[in-house]
């Protein structure tokens, strides 16, 4: 198969190592010498360093020859490897190619206007190209690595999920299909900002007891939105919903379980932002996020605390004690 990812980040990289074993795969960086740097040393040492690129692995920053490479032979997959912010500008980059069919890895809301990725892809794109997004616990360092994981890829388009599939699952990777775009991407969206919550406790120091209450009721938050935005119940029981929010609140891979660290130590969010030196979703969707449920006047208590100390100055104890200080309720409500 004909795989071109589009975006050289820790994701796109690490899919990439893993594909051009079974693949023809292309990678391409819009960092010229980033990319030139990764071809000669075998290394994406920019974005990706310590994990080496197979000899078959053709990576580039000409964005006209990686397109024109998944546009050859009959079997195709164009994976677009940006984050949510970069989602737009790629898609807007692609107008003048033929594109067979689109897969996306980000995850979360388009911060200005509160738009889930494939909803910015129609946008650009229209909604006829066959179009999914590729969900699901995994860091990209244990990807690389060849450790065992499971994916979840949601479209509506019968055959482009059987061909995620047939490109991505096998070995040690396993890959579910579901129609479910909306609840999958919500899911992975909203455990973002539920990992930041999470790192909040952990770096206070609040104990086991304390994460596993604020992840499970996290769990009810995602569930609220997920449906009222026409996602599925089970899908929030699923990869895409529970499993995501597990690992992204408890691994210490977790880019956003790292910014409440950080917050609880009380370091500043541009300062915990520039040591990380990578994208933290959940503090670009978290305002977006509050904003959405309370035009749907759906209870999110968590990502609206979360929202409230990256924002509006609220210190990590003020968070948990608004948290700590609401009324009782019926847990099903």
């Amino acid at each position: 198969m004909n795989v071109t990812i589009l975006g050289a980040g820790a994701w796109g990289t690490a899919l990439a190592i893993v594909l051009a074993d079974r693949h023809n795969v292309v990678l391409w960086g819009r960092d010229a010498e980033a990319m030139r740097e990764a071809a000669a040393k075998r290394e994406n040492v920019a974005y990706f360093p310590g994990f080496a690129l197979p000899d078959s692995l053709q990576v580039t920053s000409d964005f006209d020859a990686a397109v024109a490479n998944v546009n050859a032979g009959t079997e195709r997959l164009l994976i677009l490897a940006s984050s949510v912010a970069g989602l737009r500008p790629l898609a807007q980059r692609l107008r003048s190619h033929r594109i067979p069919n689109i897969v996306w890895l980000c995850k979360g809301f388009e911060e200005n206007t509160q738009l889930l990725p494939h909803q910015v892809v129609h946008e650009e794109l229209g909604a006829a190209i066959p179009h999914g997004a590729l969900s699901g616990p995994s860091f990209a360092q244990e990807v690389a690595r060849g450790l065992p994981c499971a994916l979840t890829i949601a479209s509506d388009v019968p055959d482009l999920r059987d061909r995620v599939v047939r490109a991505i699952h096998g070995n040690f990777i396993r890959v579910y299909s579901t129609d479910d775009l909306v609840g999958v991407e919500v899911g992975g969206a909203v455990k973002n900002i539920l990992a930041i919550a999470t790192g909040v406790i952990d770096g206070m120091g609040l104990g086991m007891n304390a994460r596993a209450a604020l992840i499970t009721r996290g769990l009810a938050e995602i569930t609220r939105l997920g449906i009222a935005l026409g996602g599925r119940l089970e899908t929030f029981m699923g990869l895409a919903g529970v499993g995501d929010l597990i690992l992204t609140c408890t691994g210490d891979l977790s880019r956003n379980r790292q910014v409440g660290l950080g917050l609880a130590q009380g370091k500043k969010l541009d300062t915990i932002v520039a040591e990380l030196g990578h994208v933290a979703e959940g503090v670009r969707c978290a305002q977006a996020v509050r904003s959405l449920a309370r035009t749907h006047g759906i209870d999110m208590p968590i990502a609206d605390a979360v929202a409230a100390v990256l924002f509006d100055g609220d210190s990590p104890r003020e968070m948990m004690e608004r948290l700590l200080s609401r009324d009782p309720r019926i847990e099903s409500a």
